[in-house]
C-alpha cells in the first residue's frame, strides 16, 4: 500500500530522491538487518510492524522511525512529505541532537540482543508451566488462541501434541483436535485448491489475509501428519495430502526449489481470485451440483465477503445431507467431484501474483514436511520431490563450501546464508535420511551443523547468533529468540543438533543444544506461544532417548509392513536409522552390528542404544512399540 501510494508518486518520489539516499530492503532476503532495526522502531514508537520505515545517519545509526504513513496528513497521521520534510531539515540544523538521539537507540537495541543465560536445572515443570499458561488462553469455541486475528502458531500445537505424548494429559490433545478441525472448515484453508492463507482476520478462521506462504503450508503439513497419525481423523490426512499437492503443483520450480509466496491480490482485489457467486458455481458444476456445493460450503446470495463468497464449511456434512434429501456418502462424493471442476473454472481466472524467488530456510521447512509425510503416508512421489529439492539446495545454494539464502531466476544470490539457513536445512535433510535411509543427507547434515557451530556460535557467550562471522558487521550483531511464524534459528538450531546427536552417536553436539536452551530457559514458561519450538527442543532433550533400527531391502514387502508399523505413529522424539543390509563401511552406532536376522527384514527397537530382541514381523515390532510407549 505504502509502495502504491508514496513510492510510485511523482512528486513524493522526488521530494525522497532531493533529500534522502533511498534502501528498500526485501526483509526475506535480509532478515538481519529487519530483525536490528525492528528492535530500533520499537525502542522509538513502542510498537513494530511492516512497512517499516528508518532514518538513518550515513554509518547506519537510526533516529527516527516509524511503520506506515499515508500520502498526506490523516487526523493525527501525518502525511509521508510531512515526515520527510521535517526530518531533513532536524539532519540540517539541529544534528548534534539528532546524534545524541542515535546513542540512545543503538544502546537501546544493544540492551534488547543481551543474553542472561540462566543458572537453573532444565526440568519437565517448565513444560508443565508452559501448558497452563497456553490453555489458559485457549478459545474453546473455535480453536486456536482466543482473540482475533488469528495466526495458525503450528509450532504451538506440535507442543501441544508432545505435552500429550509424554503426559497423557487429554485435554491438551482436546485443544490441537478443536483447532485442526476448525481451521480445516475454515476459510483459512482454501477448500479448492488446498494450503492455507498466511492468517484469518476474525475469530473464526473464516475471513483470511488471502497471502498464501511457503512456510505456513510446509508447517501446517507436519502439523495436520501428527495430527491425524494421533486422532485417525480423514480431514486431517486430507488436509495432508492437498496441501503438498498444492505445494507442488503451484510453488515448485522446474529445478526443485519451492517458491516463497502468492499474493493475497488479483485485478487489484483482495482475494479476488478465491471467493465465489452462487452463479459462478453454478457454472463451474452445473445447477445441480451446484445446490449441494454451494449448501457445503455455506454459499449464500449476498455472501460473507464483500458480497461474494469465502469458501468454508460451517455444519456438520450430516446436518447438510439431511437438509437435501441425501445419504451423507452421496453429499460427500458430490462434492470431492466438483472439486476439480471449481479449481478448473478457477484457474481461468487472474491469478495472484508469485514471489518466485527461492529461500534456502523455507526450503528446508518445506523439504522435512515432504520427507515425513512421504514415509508416514507411502507417497513416493513425495520423497522423489524432497531429494529434488535436497540435491537443488546443495547444488545451486552452495558456493565454495558456505550455504547461501536466495536463489532467482537461474542463479543464487551473494547472500550468506543465516543462521536459519543451516539449521532448517540440516532438519530437512536429517528427516530425509530417516525416511529414505540414503545416508548422504546424514552426512550433508552433519557438515552443515558443523558449518553452524563454526560460523555461529559465540563461545564466549555460549549462545548461536543469527549472523555468522564472515557476514556484514551491523550495529549489533542480531539474535532472535523468539519463534514466530517460523522457529527462530537458534531453537531450530538446538533442535537439529539433539537430534542429530542421537543418529549419529556425536555427543559433542549435545552441550551447543543444551546451553543454548539455558540462555532462553526463564522465558519458556512465560511466554510460551513465543518459544514453541523451544519447547520441542527441550522436550526432545528431556525425553528417554528412544531409537529405532530397520535393516532390509527396501522393496522387500516385509520390510515394506515394518516401515508402515514405524511411520504410522506420532513418535516425536524417536529417531529412526536403517539400511537396506549389514553394513560394514562407516555404521552409524546405531547400525554397527546389526543386521538380517534369519537372513529376513530385521527391526530392532532400543532406548539409548541398548535394544530388544530383535524381530522380523510388522505385528512384533508393533508389539514392542506398543509395550515400549506403554
Amino acid at each position: 500500500v505504502m509502495e502504491r501510494e508514496c513510492f510510485e508518486n511523482p512528486e513524493i518520489a522526488a521530494l525522497m530522491n532531493r533529500e534522502f539516499v533511498n534502501v528498500k530492503v526485501d526483509r526475506e532476503e535480509r532478515p538481519d538487518l529487519d530483525a536490528v532495526y525492528m528492535t530500533a522502531v520499537q525502542a522509538m514508537t513502542g510498537h513494530g510492524g511492516w512497512p517499516m520505515s528508518v532514518f538513518l545517519t550515513p554509518d547506519g545509526r537510526p533516529f527516527y522511525a516509524g511503520t506506515y504513513f499515508p500520502p498526506e496528513d490523516r487526523g493525527p497521521m501525518p502525511g509521508f512529505p510531512r515526515v520527510l520534510q521535517a526530518v531533513a531539515e532536524a539532519y540540517r540544523t539541529r544534528k548534534a541532537e539528532v546524534l545524541a538521539a542515535t546513542e540512545r537507540v543503538v544502546e537501546a537495541i544493544r540492551a534488547g540482543s543481551a543474553t542472561r543465560p540462566s543458572p537453573e536445572p532444565l526440568t519437565h515443570d517448565l513444560l508443565d508451566a508452559a501448558y497452563a499458561a497456553l490453555a489458559e488462553r485457549f478459545d474453546w469455541r473455535d480453536g486456536g488462541l482466543a482473540g482475533a486475528p488469528k495466526f495458525p502458531q503450528p509450532q504451538t500445537y506440535d507442543f501441544l501434541l508432545r505435552y500429550w505424548h509424554g503426559t497423557g494429559t487429554e485435554q491438551a490433545l482436546r485443544l490441537v483436535d478443536l483447532t485442526l478441525e476448525r481451521m480445516a472448515r475454515g476459510g483459512i484453508y482454501d477448500q479448492v485448491g488446498g494450503g492455507f492463507h498466511r492468517y484469518a482476520t476474525d475469530a473464526r478462521w473464516l475471513v483470511p489475509h488471502f497471502e498464501k506462504m511457503l512456510y505456513d503450508n510446509a508447517l501446517l503439513a507436519s502439523l495436520y501428519l501428527h495430527g491425524w497419525l494421533v486422532t485417525g481423523r480423514p480431514r486431517f490426512r486430507r488436509v495432508v495430502e492437498e496441501t503438498l499437492s498444492y505445494v507442488l503443483r503451484e510453488m515448485t520450480g522446474p529445478d526443485g526449489g519451492f517458491y516463497s509466496a502468492t499474493d493475497a491480490d488479483s485485478e487489484g482485489e483482495e482475494g479476488r481470485f478465491f471467493v465465489w457467486t452462487p452463479a459462478e458455481i453454478d457454472a463451474a458444476v452445473g445447477p445441480e451440483t451446484g445446490r449441494v456445493v454451494r449448501a457445503y460450503y455455506g454459499v449464500t446470495e449476498e455472501g460473507n465477503f464483500e458480497g461474494r463468497n469465502i469458501l468454508h464449511v460451517p455444519r456438520d456434512e450430516g446436518d447438510v445431507a439431511a437438509e437435501l434429501g441425501l445419504p451423507v456418502e452421496e453429499l460427500l462424493a458430490m462434492v470431492e467431484e466438483a472439486r476439480p471442476r471449481l479449481l478448473a473454472a478457477r484457474d481461468r481466472r487472474v491469478r495472484p501474483g508469485l514471489d518466485d524467488k527461492v529461500l534456502t530456510a523455507w526450503n528446508g521447512l518445506m523439504l522435512r514436511a515432504l520427507a515425513e509425510c512421504g514415509a508416514a503416508l507411502e507417497r513416493p512421489e513425495w520423497l522423489e520431490a524432497a531429494r529434488r529439492n535436497a540435491d537443488f539446495l546443495l547444488r545451486e545454494l552452495v558456493r565454495d563450501g558456505r550455504l547461501l539464502r536466495t536463489w532467482k531466476d537461474g542463479r543464487a544470490s551473494a547472500i550468506k546464508g543465516y543462521l536459519e539457513d543451516h539449521a532448517f536445512l540440516a532438519e530437512g535433510l536429517i528427516t530425509l535420511y530417516e525416511a529414505t535411509f540414503e545416508r548422504r543427507w546424514l552426512d550433508e547434515a552433519a557438515r552443515l551443523a558443523d558449518t553452524m557451530i563454526d560460523l555461529f556460535w559465540s563461545g564466549s557467550e555460549e549462545i548461536f547468533y543469527d549472523t555468522g562471522r564472515d557476514q556484514e558487521r551491523l550495529l549489533v550483531r542480531p539474535r532472535d529468540i523468539f519463534d514466530n511464524a517460523t522457529p527462530c534459528g537458534s531453537s531450530a538450531a538446538a533442535m537439529a543438533l539433539l537430534r542429530l546427536a542421537r543418529l549419529t552417536g556425536e555427543e559433542r553436539y549435545v552441550p551447543y543444544a543444551e546451553q543454548s536452551l539455558r540462555s532462553v530457559r526463564d522465558f519458556l514458561a512465560q511466554i510460551p506461544s513465543g518459544f514453541a519450538y523451544w519447547l520441542a527442543a527441550l522436550d526432545f532433550y528431556l525425553s528417554p532417548p528412544k531409537e529405532l533400527v530397520l535393516v532390509g531391502p527396501p522393496e522387500d514387502p516385509a520390510m515394506t509392513a515394518m516401515r508402515r508399523v514405524a511411520y504410522g505413529r506420532y513418535a516425536p522424539n524417536r529417531v529412526t536409522a536403517g539400511a537396506p543390509g549389514p553394513v560394514t563401511e562407516r555404521p552409524l552406532p546405531l547400525l554397527a552390528g546389526r543386521g538380517l536376522e534369519g537372513g529376513r527384514p530385521t527391526a530392532y527397537v532400543c532406548e539409548n542404544y541398548a535394544c530388544l530382541l530383535p524381530v522380523t514381523s510388522a505385528d512384533a515390532l508393533r508389539e514392542q512399540l506398543d509395550a515400549a510407549k506403554a
